[in-house]
């Protein structure tokens, strides 16, 4: 597909040079036009906007310095090349420091103005090329949710862009519901990978009898019920990204395997004999503190610093308040646009409700409310929702017994019955006792209700 001419707009107040200059241009197969005063190249932009203005400094009562301000200021993208008389270089200086890309001292011959042309088109060409670029990053950013403008979230953009292009392994570290697999599916749709498979994994939902078969695959025979060749899902994001979600409930086993893949790029199916060599990108995802774990004995080593050869690290959206009305607005769109209604806004009030409002379960909560809104488009459910968090226990209604009791007995009992009643969704049930993720979960594990 050939490329359309570069548009040029020559404003000269002397005739025979404006020509001349116009037929230099045009016989390099340039599309010109043309103007002899400020104001009558105003008209013309006005009225069809060039690439490129090519103007003399004296143009009449206003010079190019005029044409160069009212350019700067209405389409600060064009291209502006000035003519400077001889001996005129405060003009040329100024011009410059004023955005002109390029001058050209008179007189001038035929090459130095073809060559000024051609390098401004070239950085035109550029800057067009880094507009699109930063356009489709946006638009991919927008497409796997990570939307935000917090400090905290450009550093995880900043980082998420650097090494989306290579195969490094990467360890996203965050409470629930930050959008770990948004930040994992953002480092694949950004790599060459993009058009390979991505597949995800929940390391916490396999049951630990089933972990290998799942990860690395089982040939028929290999176990009781093995009637086929399973494929795992190793094998199946063979060219392209594996996702493991929650690699902090992987068993000690599997992790030894999986260690053993992440050095050699090789994996056996239970019950195989040889061994096949895969290429698999690594993103890993937890909420546990694995160095923590490491020291606990729960998590290999040697795996965790192979898995965290890139840390990033979600922030809580209580940490990014300045990104939940960002974030409100893209669910309402997001949501409206997946159920086929018109988007309806909030009220002011509404809007302080949902800004005040911790957010214990982060994005996804967010997501959440905002989805079952755009369904029902009921404020007052919204509000109440929000306002109804915890209930506050009045001091006058316990009394200490004068014996004592078992606190710790007490605490594990609270622990139990808020897991029970959300069925396991630790979030929810930290956000039922008023207690932060991190503590809750240190709560679980002193008690050893993990």
């Amino acid at each position: 597909m050939n490329k359309a001419p570069l548009q040029i707009l020559v404003v000269e107040d002397e005739p025979d040079q404006r020509e001349l200059i116009c037929q230099i241009l045009a016989s390099n197969q340039y599309q010109i036009t043309s103007a002899e005063s400020v104001e009558e190249a105003i008209l013309s932009i006005k009225s069809s906007v060039p690439d490129l203005v090519f103007s003399d400094w004296k143009l009449g009562q206003l010079t190019g310095m005029d044409l160069l301000t009212y350019v700067r200021r209405e389409h600060p993208d064009m291209g502006f090349i000035i003519a400077t008389a001889y001996g005129t270089i405060t003009h040329a200086v100024d011009a410059m420091q004023a955005g002109a890309d390029d001058y050209l001292s008179k007189p001038y011959q035929r090459q130095s103005l073809l060559m000024a042309i051609d390098k401004v088109a070239k950085s035109l060409t550029l800057k067009q090329q880094n507009r699109r670029l930063a356009s489709e990053l946006s638009q991919q950013q927008e497409l796997v949710g990570l939307v935000g403008k917090a400090p905290c979230m450009q550093k995880v953009y900043a980082r998420v862009q650097r090494v989306s292009a290579t195969d490094a392994t990467v360890l996203i570290g965050g409470e629930s519901g930050t959008g770990k697999e948004l930040a994992a599916r953002a480092l694949y749709q950004l790599s060459s990978r993009q058009h390979k498979p991505f597949v995800a994994i929940n390391c916490g939902a396999i049951p630990e009898t089933l972990a290998e078969s799942e990860l690395f695959g089982a040939e028929k025979g290999a176990f009781t019920g093995a009637n086929t060749l399973k494929i795992g899902k190793l094998e199946a994001a063979n060219g392209g990204t594996i996702f493991l979600d929650e690699i902090g409930e992987l068993p000690l086993l599997q992790q030894t395997k999986l260690l053993r893949f992440l050095q050699e790029g090789v994996i056996s199916r239970l019950g195989q004999n040889g061994e096949i060599k895969l290429d698999v990108r690594v993103i890993a995802a937890t909420h546990r503190n694995l160095k923590e774990e490491v020291e606990k004995g729960n998590f290999r080593e040697d795996l965790f610093y192979r898995l965290n050869v890139v840390p990033i690290d979600m922030p809580p959206l209580r940490e990014r308040k300045e990104d939940i009305g960002r974030l409100i607005e893209h669910f309402l769109k997001i949501h409206a646009g997946q159920y086929g209604v018109e988007a309806v806004k909030l009220s002011a009030e509404t809007m302080k409700s949902l800004l005040d409002y911790p957010w214990p379960g982060n994005v996804r909560e967010l997501s959440n409310r905002v989805e079952r809104f755009v369904l029902l488009a009921d404020e007052q459910e919204l509000v109440a929702e929000l306002a109804s968090g915890l209930v506050a226990i009045n001091p006058s209604q316990f009394v200490l017994p004068e014996a004592g009791f078992e606190w710790e007995a007490f605490e594990k009992d609270c622990l139990q019955q808020a897991m029970s009643r959300h069925e396991g969704n630790r979030t929810q049930a930290a956000k039922q006792l008023g207690l932060s993720y991190k503590a809750f979960l240190y709560r679980l594990e002193k008690y050893q209700l993990v």
